[in-house]
């Protein structure tokens, strides 16, 4: 694995877990000073909140300015976040913290997805290193609520915040190991506060975003309606956790065989394979009644979704234009925000009306609605040839 790439993990490892430890430490710290569910509720929607307004800004920024910049200001956004909640610790310090926090992380992420596949030669290499990529949030998510819950139990929360305020500055020590890029010239002040909502004209693009989006959405039912589902059968807490940690750890098995077979895999097809396994899954899902069978649709599901995100960010490179992938990266982030802020709340309340089933099978018949623009995807793929058939937005 090249150094930069290493680089680039390492940096985005830093910074994830201190988003994902805030993330478990600030509700416990709420709870802990009495306050109800639904307070904790507004404090993990908050994490979301942040990424969507700031992921075109940062876009726009990478675009122009390369990686260092936006990541310096995702590091110095998670940093005064993370010393917030250790200093104060009152529960709109902890709001605070959680803006701060998925801000910054999100801010940041754009760029080094963006320098990531900047620094592909081919579609090949591009598979690759997004599926090395994708394996750091998964460390993280262990690793920063793993220390954080240690450091509260041994010292309390002052302690973990303010281990977590630590690895952002981590973060800029991994960057001194990515090379530096020179700043566009050519992009004057227009062109850097150019909306990068006028992608979603560019068919291409808003092809991948449509089975970005529902196939995300797919993973957000999963997360939400297991717990549900699993109530319903009588399951143990231990059981469904168990459940869902099959799903984890098959969507990390997937992104390690990937960079094992890129050169023999194409993206539509593992898009379109993935989608058929997700809508099939989904329909058997309801029916499953013990944790053994309810684990192995978990396995299947977590195999299946942990593919999409390689493949994605791989045909996005491919067809946007280069000095516009961090607005590309800008809008696929801010999509999933608004999904994962939102889709709960909706999920809520259509589960409380029919049912954790039908949850399934709804989310099943919107992965097959857009499994149809996968066809198209193999198109815009093939076009690339023929730059003419698919002329991108300048």
């Amino acid at each position: 694995m090249p150094r930069p790439l290493v680089a680039l993990i390492g940096g985005q490892v830093c910074l994830h877990a201190c988003m994902a430890g805030t993330r478990m430490a600030a509700p416990l710290l709420a709870l802990d000073q009495g306050h109800s569910a639904w307070s904790v509720g507004v404090l993990l929607a908050l994490f979301a909140v942040a990424p969507v307004a700031l992921s075109l800004p940062a876009g726009r920024l990478a675009d122009r300015h390369g990686y260092h910049r936006p990541v310096a200001i995702g590091v110095a956004l998670s940093f005064t976040g993370a010393c917030i909640a250790w200093a104060f610790q009152h529960y709109a310090a902890l709001c605070v913290a959680a803006l701060l926090t998925g801000g910054g992380t999100s801010f940041a992420l754009v760029a080094i997805q963006r320098t990531a596949g900047r620094s592909a030669r081919d579609a090949t290499q591009l598979k690759r290193i997004f599926s090395w990529l994708a394996l750091g949030p998964a460390f993280s998510n262990f690793m920063g609520p793993f220390v954080s819950g240690v450091l509260i139990d041994l010292a309390g929360f002052r302690a973990a915040f303010a281990f977590l305020a630590l690895l952002p500055l981590a973060t800029l020590w991994w960057a001194r190991q990515v090379p530096r890029e020179a700043p566009r010239t050519g992009m004057n002040g227009d062109a850097s506060v150019l909306s990068a909502l006028d992608l979603l004209g560019f068919a291409p693009l808003r092809r991948l975003l449509i089975v970005n989006w529902t196939l995300s959405t797919c993973w957000d039912v999963h997360t939400f309606v297991v717990p549900v589902l699993g109530h319903e059968r009588g399951l143990s807490a231990s059981a469904i956790g168990s459940i869902l940690g099959a799903f984890s750890i098959a969507a990390t098995a997937v992104r390690l065989v990937i960079p094992v077979v890129a050169h023999r895999v194409q993206e539509w097809r593992v898009l379109l394979a993935a989608m058929s396994s997700t809508a099939l899954l989904f329909v058997v899902y309801p029916f499953t009644q013990q944790a053994l069978t309810m684990g192995l649709c978990s396995v299947l599901l977590g195999a299946a979704l942990g593919s999409v995100q390689p493949m994605v960010m791989s045909a996005l490179h491919q067809v946007t234009p280069p000095h516009r992938h961090g607005q590309a990266l800008g809008l696929r982030m801010m999509a999933i925000n608004v999904s994962s802020t939102a889709m709960p709340l909706l999920f809520g309340a259509a589960g409380s009306l029919v049912g954790a089933a039908f949850l399934f099978w709804a989310a099943g018949s919107l992965v097959v609605a857009g499994s149809w623009q996968v066809r198209s995807i193999r198109r815009d793929l093939e076009a690339l040839l023929s730059p003419a058939d698919a002329a991108p937005p300048d």
